[in-house]
């Protein structure tokens, strides 16, 4: 089972700073197809001007990972850390107990990123954040985790039977990933066009994939990333 949703019909939001797009349900924007897959529950798309961003703010019981696509943003948390992520490379911020933190584009143009929230499998752990680079060669032609739950397979760590893999492909590049039973996937191209068991996928559409074999083929270069998670 392979279903498109294509970024024009994603939930919008716009303000002097913000460019959001939702794939879920999320802020102001309800719909009740939309409301998460298994334990995801966020997938926002947003585009930060530069020298503003998201104040001060809470979360509890949440496994954030951030993506940046262009640009950097600068975290900083009431646990006292304070680290900046560039483009291409990730960091996860698990909410737990509860924290407050603020993310900022410091740079001097905008900021693109994927948000990602997830369900965590215990609520009230200890609260945590880190980055780390994930440099785009080791990407080329393959799947590699940049954040994973699962026993043994790398990534900076979540709380969740999941993880969020990336790749990058040459124009004609066919990459190939197996759901078994009991998984499913999302998986959105931040740059380029795929096509996902032959039905194609533009830059920064969802596609929603059931268990079986995944067939992802590039149009043209293409960068995506792909979350593998349980059905329920």
């Amino acid at each position: 089972m392979i279903e498109i949703r294509p970024f024009s019909g994603l939930g919008k939001f716009r303000n002097d700073w913000l460019d959001a797009s939702h794939h879920f349900s999320f802020g102001t924007y309800r719909d009740s197809r939309r409301m998460g897959l298994g334990p995801l529950l966020v997938w926002n798309d947003d585009r930060i001007q530069p020298s503003t961003g998201f104040d001060p703010h809470p979360h509890r019981d949440m496994e954030i990972v951030t993506y940046i696509r262009q640009g950097a943003i600068t975290h900083r948390d009431s646990l006292g850390n304070q680290g900046r992520t560039a483009a291409g490379d990730a960091q996860v911020m698990s909410a737990g107990s509860g924290i407050v933190h603020a993310e900022y584009n410091l740079e001097p143009g905008e900021t693109t990123l994927f948000q990602i929230w997830l369900r965590p499998r215990q609520a009230g752990l200890k609260p945590r954040w880190q980055t780390a680079a994930f440099p785009q060669a080791d990407r080329a032609g393959k799947l590699v985790p940049l954040a994973s739950g699962q026993a043994g397979v790398g990534g900076l760590p979540i709380d969740q039977d999941a993880t969020l893999y990336g790749a990058r492909l040459a124009a004609g590049m066919t990459l190939r990933h197996v759901l078994v039973a009991g998984r499913q996937a999302y998986l959105v191209a931040a740059v380029g066009s795929l096509g996902v068991n032959g039905i194609p996928a533009a830059a920064r559409d969802g596609v929603v994939a059931g268990a079986g074999l995944l067939e992802i083929a590039a149009g043209e270069a293409s960068e995506l990333l792909l979350c593998d998670l349980p059905s329920a």
